[in-house]
């Protein structure tokens, strides 16, 4: 078993802190981005400038998270130059051309319409505007493409081949960018992207509509995200069942210690509880239902599932990771299936805005996708060991040549540093969040709803005339 006080055990926990906080601001800013040119579409086609007031108050929040995700994403290629080069030098030809892609094509057009969308609706109009959303948008979804195929790719490497310095080259690019896993892990993490934006705005829409039921930008932020949990959580639900059948075809071991099986066995039990124990080799105190883990596996109840003896022990992962991060994960997107449900009803009965039992467990559930990511990422990466790229590069042959006490020392800067700057920013966050959406710009409490005929520049000016009258 691995010692976490060895350079590799020290190397791993450090990326595992560092990535753990920066995977929570890309999973948060895909959604927000599209929310928000959903938003400024809504504001263009409906006249209503209470959309106008959500755009500004989210665009905000955005920023912030955005450059949170920015900053803390440079610390990942650091530690591929000190605490990784030798994954770097071996996987550098196939993930290195990957990364400058996601640089190339999704960086560049998120930072060259971010500035106009944060601060050019009175400069440029309202047409152009809502263009440099859509390409901030569209720019976080294509920098999800190239990170997940890279990643994809270390978990089913096709395409490649070897050369004599013990490197893997590209051979084909369509099979490494589209390898086996990629299409999979793609609509899993994007659709929880947006399920985690739906959550947080549906968390701050029923902060407000707790403190004053009657606020017309809580109401729309808190009924779009209650659409939002109640058509894509089951879509989510889908996707996760297709992606595990995916991963039970080429990555049988991850999906053993993911459900705690250690025999292989036909009509495989799904056991809802247990301690797996890596060193008996068997899941202590299981709660099982018979055939059940069979037949949600591999879509047959009498479906042979291959347990972790049936893979050698250096090739094995630890399963009490996997095994409870699966279930945190499996746990909190039913909590959503059943909050989205709960809103259909309530919709239904004329009761969304009024019900406030309903409000206060969407705060509760405001959080809930973060962590369901954050698990999400453990069960993918935690059930890939030993191997940094699956079956053919180990983590152990991946660490560079660093003494543990160097690692040990970068680490504990890291934590405070990230508990110091990220926690301030968190804070900060919550602030914005705290505050009603009519407060965020104070010229535009001032404006009416549009009336009709009003075109957007035509209400922009009249804002910024009212501004200035004061």
């Amino acid at each position: 078993m691995l010692s976490w006080f060895t350079a590799e055990g020290l190397a791993r926990f450090q990326f595992a802190f560092t990535i753990s906080f920066h995977f929570i601001f890309p999973a948060f800013s895909i959604g927000l981005a599209s929310f928000l040119a959903v938003l400024e579409g809504l504001w263009l086609t409906r006249h209503d400038a209470n959309f106008l007031k959500l755009f500004n108050y989210w665009k905000t929040i955005f920023a912030v998270v955005f450059g949170m995700g920015v900053v803390s994403g440079i610390v990942m290629s650091y530690q591929f130059g000190t605490n990784w080069a030798a994954f770097a030098d071996k996987a550098g030809p196939v993930v290195g051309p990957l990364m400058g892609y996601e640089v190339l094509t999704a960086f560049f057009l998120e930072a060259g319409f971010l500035g106009i969308m944060l601060f050019g609706l009175k400069r440029v109009g309202p047409g152009l505007h809502f263009f440099a959303t859509l390409m901030v948008a569209a720019g976080t979804l294509i920098s999800a493409i190239w990170v997940l195929s890279a990643n994809s790719w270390m978990q089913t490497p096709t395409g490649y081949a070897i050369n004599a310095a013990g490197q893997y080259i590209p051979q084909n690019w369509w099979a490494i960018v589209f390898n086996p896993s990629f299409p999979y892990r793609l609509v899993h993490t994007v659709l929880a992207a947006f399920l985690t934006t739906a959550f947080a705005v549906g968390g701050v829409g029923a902060f407000h509509l707790l403190r004053d039921p009657n606020l017309r930008q809580a109401r729309i932020m808190f009924s779009m995200a209650m659409w939002m949990a109640a058509i894509v959580t089951p879509i989510q639900i889908f996707a996760g069942d297709q992606h595990g059948l995916n991963t039970l075809e080429y990555q049988p071991a991850k999906i053993a210690a993911m459900e705690g099986h250690y025999e292989t066995q036909k009509g495989a039990p799904l056991i809802l509880f247990g301690i797996p124990d890596d060193e008996a080799e068997t899941t202590r105190f299981a709660v099982e239902i018979p055939k059940l883990g069979s037949l949600i596996l591999a879509h047959s109840a009498d479906a042979e599932i291959k347990g972790l003896t049936a893979f050698p022990k250096q090739d094995r992962p630890h399963a009490l990771l996997p095994f409870f991060a699966f279930r945190i994960m499996v746990g909190l997107g039913l909590l959503m299936l059943a909050v989205g449900l709960w809103s259909l009803l309530e919709r239904i009965r004329h009761r969304l805005y009024e019900d406030r039992w309903l409000h206060r467990a969407a705060l509760v559930m405001a959080p809930a996708g973060f962590v369901a990511v954050i698990a999400g990422w453990v069960v993918t990466e935690n059930g890939r060991q030993p191997f940094t790229i699956y079956g053919l590069l180990r983590t152990s042959d991946s660490l560079s040549p660093i003494a543990a006490p160097a690692v040990a020392t970068s680490l504990i800067a890291f934590i405070l540093v990230y508990f110091i700057v990220f926690g301030a920013g968190v804070f900060y966050l919550l602030r914005l969040m705290r505050r009603p959406p009519i407060e965020e710009d104070g010229e535009l409490e001032k404006a009416p709803t549009r009336a009709a005929g009003i075109t957007p520049m035509q209400e922009m000016d009249a804002l910024a005339e009212a501004s200035h009258a004061d």
